[in-house]
């Protein structure tokens, strides 16, 4: 489930995190940081996603409960329902993949009752869910776009609950745009993925490989691009786009499965998104004019990549 788009932002932001004092001590220490951030990843996704069920499932317990009030009211005893039988929710809940992740991490803090609770209190209220439960029928796509609402509109967009993500996960900060990314392709097909294999050994060995290079040819890929900056200082550079830079050179030379016009665009996106403005186009000038030197030079070896993915 993460993709290599991921894995090279979490590179980045562990090279930005250790420089310019170059705190990784060590490229053992270096990767089991990696690994660990990672790891964190998978375990914040995995609690955002039971949160979303708990959500979605929150009605059924909300009709119980005032169905067997003292004295209920015609609204008591006439809770709509609807999202609690969402079928893609079920799919999600059916799925083995999904009850061993839960079984295994076993999500859920002291307060997530009250956190679902008050998402749920909100979402009833909000037209575009009222809309859904008056709606008749089941399709496809509605029932997939109520659950992208419950967890962009509901849950992120609320400081509340933002607030408590924050409390139980440190790497919220620098994962909440891959938890977007990564929650929204699930909901597409939840069944197509492994929830016990986030990572895995092919990514994995592609980020602990492109953090190990990225730091020990350090010296090497600067001299590289050093004499295409012109009458820019190297110093001057943009702390992100130098790495961002380095981490491109290193696809370029070491790793022969990756194409480089992919390598390319990545790092142009994540300049894009992570650095200045200028940093997409900046980044673009002095990889495109480093990959055509290389390859007039006959540095790069390529091996047939039509098969692979990013």
């Amino acid at each position: 489930m993460i993709s290599r788009r991921n894995i090279r932002v979490k590179v980045m932001q562990l090279l930005y995190a250790s420089e310019p004092g170059d705190n990784l001590n060590g490229r053992t220490d270096a990767v089991k940081i990696l690994k660990q951030q990672l790891n964190q990843s998978c375990d914040l996704f995995i609690y955002l996603l039971y949160f979303l069920t708990e959500v979605a499932r929150y009605a059924e317990k909300d009709a119980q409960k005032r169905a067997n009030r003292n004295l209920p009211s015609s609204a008591d005893l006439n809770v709509n329902t609807k999202i609690s039988g969402n079928n893609l929710l079920w799919t999600i809940l059916e799925s083995p993949s999904f009850k061993q992740a839960i079984q295994q991490a076993k999500p859920g803090f002291e307060e997530t009752g009250d956190e679902v609770k008050k998402v749920y209190q909100v979402m009833v209220n909000v037209p575009y869910y009222q809309e859904y439960i008056t709606k008749q029928g089941r399709e496809k796509g509605t029932e997939k776009d109520i659950l992208s609402f419950i967890f962009t509109d509901m849950m992120l967009a609320d400081d509340n609950f933002v607030g408590h993500v924050e409390e139980h996960f440190n790497n919220w900060d620098d994962d909440a745009e891959m938890m977007n990314q990564l929650m929204h392709n699930y909901l597409q097909k939840p069944a197509a993925f492994n929830l016990q294999e986030m990572i895995g050994e092919e990514k994995w060995k592609f980020a602990r490989t492109l953090l190990t290079t990225t730091t020990e040819k350090k010296d090497y890929i600067i001299d590289i691009i050093k004499p295409k900056l012109k009458n820019w200082d190297a110093d001057r550079i943009a702390l992100l786009d130098m790495i961002l830079m380095r981490m491109g050179v290193c696809e370029f030379l070491y790793f022969e499965t990756v194409p480089t016009k992919v390598t390319i665009n990545e790092y142009i996106d994540i300049a894009k998104e992570y650095s200045t403005p200028q940093s997409g186009q900046f980044v673009n000038g002095i990889l495109d004019t480093i990959h055509k030197e290389l390859m007039a030079q006959d540095k790069i070896h390529k091996v047939d990549f039509k098969q692979k993915t990013n």
